[in-house]
């Protein structure tokens, strides 16, 4: 069992949810909109008419300065344009309900949405995981009976944003690593850690495969030095780990000639 992180002076405050950040207000879109709920019922002539009405708005306030950069102006003459120009076409009277841009932007609103409150739960599974192993990392609890899950490198990360890292993860993580243990068990997810976790926690591992691979038992805590190492010159550590991996090569082929 690892010993228990002393506690920080400074007060705890556990992850708030994901909050999503306020989006800019597309001012396109709500002039389309604002179009469309005022041409449903209406005729081709009437677009026509509503049309012009648009244009002759436009050009009054071409040279409004506080209008410079608007969207929503341009928009609605667009819009207008458009659905004059399916009206002159399908004739009849407007029904956003029946047309296929209106209909094609909602699905698409409708996937936005979607994939937005999808980020929103990853955000709080996420931040829920990084408070759970805050608290076996204070209690003393992060060790190989915790098992890692994909997207613990993330969470080790949040952990580092909001001040609540300690190297006690780093070394957890290591170890998993190092035993392919936890999600490490999956190739891929060793392969990804080359990617997300840092080049110290990777040559932890590495160093901890190696010295696994001597044979040599080792108590409760004795290898912590390979963490120290590793946090103090990652490269060098490597290095050490490589040539461990190299030395041990011939003497495991010996042992399976005999064999």
């Amino acid at each position: 069992m690892s010993t228990p992180v002393p506690r920080s002076r400074r007060r705890y405050v556990p992850a708030p949810e994901a909050a999503a950040p306020r989006r800019p207000v597309d001012q396109a879109k709500v002039g389309r909109r604002a179009v469309r709920r005022r041409a449903a019922g209406m005729t081709a002539s009437e677009a026509a008419a509503a049309l012009e009405d648009a244009r002759l708005q436009q050009h009054m306030d071409r040279d409004r300065e506080d209008l410079a950069d608007d969207k929503r102006g341009p928009a609605e003459v667009a819009e207008w344009e458009r659905i004059a120009q399916l009206l002159a076409t399908t004739g009849g009277v407007y029904d956003p309900e029946t047309d296929a841009v209106v209909q094609d932007e909602l699905a698409a609103d409708r996937r936005a949405e979607e994939a937005e409150q999808q980020r929103l739960q990853e955000q709080q599974q996420l931040a829920a995981r990084a408070d759970e192993l805050a608290a076996h990392m204070r209690a003393g609890r992060l060790d190989r009976t915790v098992q890692t899950r994909p997207g613990d490198e993330a969470a080790r990360e949040l952990l580092v944003h909001r001040g609540d890292y300690h190297p006690v993860v780093d070394s957890w993580l290591a170890q998993a690593l190092a035993d392919r243990s936890g999600h490490y068990a999956d190739p891929a997810a060793r392969t990804a850690a080359a990617d997300s976790l840092p080049e110290a926690v990777r040559a932890h591992a590495a160093l901890l495969t190696a010295l696994a691979r001597t044979g040599a038992p080792a108590a409760d805590g004795e290898l912590e030095f390979a963490g120290r190492l590793a946090q103090a010159d990652a490269e060098a550590t490597d290095a050490l780990a490589a040539w461990l991996e190299r030395s041990l090569a011939p003497t495991e082929l010996g042992e399976a000639g005999d064999r």
